[in-house]
Order: structure tokens, then C-alpha cells, then sequence
């Protein structure tokens, strides 16, 4: 990301989490609550933990906001952990010794490779920032990037797919039926599958076991022409890819209908063009996923992501003390059987990072109302093309 970049701090259970966005546009609108409505959507979900029962997540906003608009500054936003307050002298910055070292690496985490990378005795100090807990702060910078697209005509949504063996009908869903899965426990447009799936986590919870699965982001109202195919970090694959991936547990991703593409011929793969007049170019179907040459379509965006069951483990695995060397079974924290719900909210947020970052990189502009008036002269070109 050049353009639009932000970066977060923070640990599972410090004092908060903090971050930052710099090249956000003015006059864009901007309120707590909007944030928090996603805030409060990512802690929703069949399958979660005992932390989500903690926290109420609120976030508080520090920097590049006044009277609900943005100043073209860094905006700068925290979200307490509620749970500090259970690890105040565990998670103290001040000098002094830990209460109690973890040396016991658990298998599936970063526990371990992060301690011999970074030459931690104590592995709390890796799996405090690798926890997913991070999360939380990209979903309320995301908001803001959600609020950007949003006065541009843009909207990202996304539903879950699958959970566990369990699969929902796929399709080419329409905006305003990806939204109603809000109303699903499961996040699931395909009504008839949140029931099987909900059998399906408390089956897995029974026996301690975790379930991975399978979600899908859709943009609506994009452009053409986000993204390049004159470099090979340009395309805006590279760029989703990289977001989607960087989330904790995301092990695959694909584009459109992605890996079943390579079981079928050419001709049942890819779009013709279709043209008409007063609307331009567009295309009957969208395998393509809205991306051709890692170049929008004009067709809506579609990624889909494939999430491992979480790691930890009610019923653990096997793993070695990092300093006695004797083996033992896993550590047990606090664990969702299942976050794939959630992981729709984060997914929609990294989407809609790299989509701004898109924006600004095709368009430029310091304000809102610049980027407004050179998209739509854009928009009017491209339909007269």
C-alpha cells in the first residue's frame, strides 16, 4: 500500500490497541458509532470463545477527525482491552520480572518460531501480538476505508461459504442478499445450511476439536481500471492476496472461481465481453472474479478465502518445553471452535484497505469532493469508450 497505509500495536491483553492511517482524505464523514457497528460485527458468531463474553469493544478517536469529518491527517484510533484489567501486572510495561513464564510452545501458533526469531525465553511475549486479537484494530481502521468507498458508490460485504464439511450454495449473490446474512448466527446467505453448520460446531465443541472453512468479499460499484498489469506488484491480486493472507489462520485465496478454473476447458472459464450503448462494456457472466490482467472489470470484486481450524486445541497436541525439553501436551487459552464468521469482517476490511489504497493511486486527490468529481468524469469516459 503507497498510498493509503496504516499500521497497528497493541497486545492481546495490554492496556489497548492503537492504529493509524496515513494519506485518508478530507471531508470524509466519520463516527464512533459507525465504527463500532463493525467493531461489534467482527465479535458476533456461532462458535465464539469465552474473550468475546470480555470484551465490548468502543474504539476512541485521537487524531484526524473533527465534528465527525476528516481532516486529510493521519486518523489515529485506540480500543481498550477490557481484559488488562485481569493482566495488569503480568502485561506491565514498567521494569520488572513476569509473574509466570510461558516456555511451553503451542503447535499451530507462532510460539515458537517467533521466540527463536526474536530470542524470547518467555513466549507470551510472541503470542501476545500474534494473537488474532490485533485483528480488532483492522476492523475499526477499515471502517474508515468503508466510509471513503461508501461516498464513492462502493460497497464490500462478505458472507461465509463453508464451515467445516458443511458447504452453502454459491452463487452470484446480489448486495442486498450478502447483507441479510447478517441476520444468519453463521454469516450464511444460504439459509438452509446454518442449522447443519451450527450441528456440525457443536459437535466439533463436544469434542474439543476446532473447524476451519471457507468465506467470500464481494465489491460493489467499482470502477474500471484499479490496479496494473505493467508490474508485477501492481496487479491488484498481489495486493489482495497479500491482505487477505496477512490475517491470522488464512492459508489460501483465490479470485473469482480460482482453483476450479484449472479443472475446466477456456470456454467454460472465462467472460465474453458485451457491450452496449450508454452503459459500455461489461460482461454476462464473472468468473473472472472482476479482475482481468490485475485490472477491475467493472464487474463486482470477488475473493474468496480458505481459513485452517483454529490451533488451539481444548483437546491439545503434543509439543516440547522450550527449556526442560520434556514433552507435554499443548497449553490451553481461550479458544473459538470456530471463527470463521468473524473472519468474514476482517476479510472485508483488508479488502477494502488495499481497494482504497487502489483509489488513490489511479485518482489522487487531498479531498473527498476532488476524488468524487475525478471518478465520475472517469466513469463517463469509460462508458463512452
Amino acid at each position: 500500500m503507497d498510498q493509503w497505509r496504516f499500521i497497528t500495536a497493541g497486545e492481546s491483553h495490554g492496556p489497548g490497541l492503537v492504529g493509524i492511517i496515513e494519506g485518508v482524505p478530507s471531508n470524509i464523514p466519520i463516527t464512533r458509532e459507525a465504527i463500532n457497528d463493525d467493531l461489534g460485527r467482527r465479535q458476533k458468531g456461532y462458535g465464539r470463545g469465552g474473550r468475546m463474553a470480555i470484551e465490548r469493544d468502543q474504539v476512541e478517536i485521537w487524531g484526524g477527525v473533527r465534528h465527525g469529518m476528516t481532516l486529510g491527517s493521519p486518523v489515529a484510533l485506540t480500543v481498550a482491552n477490557r481484559d488488562f484489567e485481569n493482566w495488569r501486572e503480568s502485561m506491565s510495561p514498567d521494569p520488572g520480572q513476569p509473574d509466570r513464564l510461558v516456555t511451553r510452545p503451542r503447535p499451530g501458533h507462532a510460539d515458537l518460531v517467533g521466540g527463536i526469531k526474536y530470542q524470547h525465553r518467555d513466549l507470551r511475549n510472541v503470542l501476545e501480538r500474534s494473537s488474532a486479537r490485533e485483528t480488532t484494530m483492522r476492523v475499526a481502521l477499515g471502517a474508515v476505508a468503508r466510509s471513503f468507498l461508501r461516498q464513492l458508490g462502493i460497497e464490500v460485504y462478505g458472507h461465509v461459504v463453508s464451515i467445516g464439511s458443511v458447504h452453502a450454495n454459491t452463487q452470484d449473490w446480489k448486495l442486498e442478499e450478502i447483507k441479510k446474512a447478517e441476520d444468519s448466527p453463521v454469516r450464511v446467505v444460504d439459509s438452509s445450511q446454518a442449522k447443519p453448520m451450527m450441528e456440525l460446531i457443536d459437535a466439533a465443541k463436544e469434542a474439543g476439536d476446532t473447524l476451519g472453512g471457507t468465506f467470500e468479499v464481494v465489491a460493489f460499484g467499482l470502477p474500471i481500471g484499479l490496479g496494473s498489469y505493467v508490474e508485477w506488484f501492481r496487479r491488484l491480486e498481489a495486493g489482495l492476496g497479500q491482505a487477505l493472507l496477512s490475517i491470522p489462520a488464512m492459508k489460501a485465496v483465490e479470485v473469482g472461481t480460482g482453483f476450479e478454473q484449472s479443472e475446466h476447458e477456456g470456454s467454460e472459464v472465462h467472460d465474453a465481453i458485451w457491450w452496449e450503448s450508454g452503459s459500455g462494456f461489461s460482461r454476462r457472466t464473472n468468473r473472472a472474479g472482476g479482475l482481468e490482467g490485475g485490472i477491475t472489470t467493472g464487474m463486482p470484486l470477488k475473493v474468496r478465502v480458505g481459513m485452517k481450524p483454529l490451533s488451539t486445541l481444548m483437546s491439545p497436541l503434543g509439543s516440547f518445553d522450550i527449556d526442560s525439553k520434556e514433552p507435554f501436551l499443548a497449553t490451553v487459552e481461550r479458544s473459538d471452535v470456530t471463527a470463521v464468521p468473524a473472519a468474514v469482517v476482517i476479510g472485508e476490511a483488508m479488502v477494502m484497505h488495499v481497494l482504497a489504497d487502489a483509489i488513490l493511486q489511479k485518482f489522487g486527490g487531498d479531498s473527498l469532493g476532488e476524488i468524487q468529481g475525478r471518478i465520475e468524469t472517469w466513469r463517463k469516459w469509460a462508458r463512452e469508450y
